[in-house]
């Protein structure tokens, strides 16, 4: 037979439980949701503690946030606060904002070193070749060479505003199937490491309608022999302005150095990949080149493996 407590036991023991519960108000929990600290009233009636998972159940929700899908009755309190703050991580925690912050929520926010970058300067360009860009220049083709001996690049256009440099687009490219030198010569396959203006365009194919002046001719057409997959880098071209003559078509044979330093070096269309020197995009990629870059904006290319543009010196 069960012993039934008694009276006075029974009184005594919901006091007892009254003093606990009242020494626990004004106290506060830690709990973490997703990446994010808290803290909260610890509920009166919880005597075993926040549960795992921050004190909901479920599992990560979109971007890593953890799903209040199921709670005790008792974490009634401790449930809706936590719901309204999986709202708002859930919109920062995907580069949105909370509401008020004035942010637009879905344009993301620059995190990380992003966020402390000069945006006075072109990324990833070192004193060296940063101080070749003429003063007057508003827009830049960077070309980044993966490595010294890489065939392997990705170009981004960049325009500037004021003094902010801002990203326009960007694409994967190639550059001289050795890779790049800062000492081009005629025959070596790597592609030139400088600061180059851009000033004439050119192709087999008709205008696209280009704001460089641009020179149509049959004479841009690859040669025959050359390999099927060859035959259509020239359909579009831009003239590099290394050992050339400025102002005259990209297919002009003057070599104001000399023959030794080489030429001919061009943006043109890609054939999947390395070049003899010049750098290569798609198709889609070289006629939105051709329609956005403006002699009066004074467009230059900035082009090299990413380790010598850093390059201070």
């Amino acid at each position: 037979m069960s012993r039934v407590p008694m009276r006075g036991t029974v009184r005594r023991t919901a006091a007892a439980n009254r003093d606990r519960f009242a020494s626990q108000r004004g106290r506060t929990q830690t709990v973490f949701h997703g990446a994010v600290q808290i803290r909260l009233p610890r509920h009166a009636g919880c005597h075993h503690g926040p549960m795992r998972n921050g004190g909901v159940r479920g599992g990560r929700g979109a971007c890593g946030v953890r799903r209040a899908t199921d709670a005790r009755p008792a974490h009634g309190s401790l449930l809706a606060a936590l719901t309204t703050l999986t709202a708002l991580v859930t919109l920062t925690a995907c580069g949105g904002a909370a509401p008020g912050s004035g942010a637009d929520v879905g344009k993301g926010a620059r995190t990380g070193p992003a966020a402390t970058m000069d945006p006075t300067r072109i990324p990833g360009i070192g004193d060296r070749w940063q101080r070749r860009i003429p003063a007057d220049s508003r827009q830049v083709v960077a070309v980044y060479g993966d490595s010294k001996n890489a065939s392997t690049a990705t170009v981004v256009l960049y325009t500037r505003h004021g003094s902010t440099w801002d990203r326009v687009r960007s694409w994967p490219a190639h550059n001289g199937k050795k890779g790049w030198t800062t000492s081009h010569h005629e025959g070596d396959n790597r592609s030139p490491v400088g600061v180059f203006t851009l000033s004439d365009a050119g192709g087999v194919l008709r205008d696209p309608g280009a704001k460089l002046p641009y020179t149509r001719s049959a004479a841009f057409a690859a040669p025959r022999w050359w390999a099927k997959s060859y035959w259509h880098d020239f359909d579009y071209v831009i003239a590099i302005d290394y050992n050339r003559v400025k102002g005259t078509p990209p297919h002009d044979p003057t070599r104001p150095e000399g023959e030794s330093k080489g030429g001919g070096i061009w943006l043109h269309m890609d054939h999947g990949s390395g070049t003899s020197a010049c750098v290569s995009l798609s198709e889609s990629a070289m006629a939105y080149l051709l329609r956005t870059l403006d002699p009066d904006r004074h467009p230059v290319v900035v082009m090299g493996d990413r380790a010598d543009l850093k390059r201070s010196r």
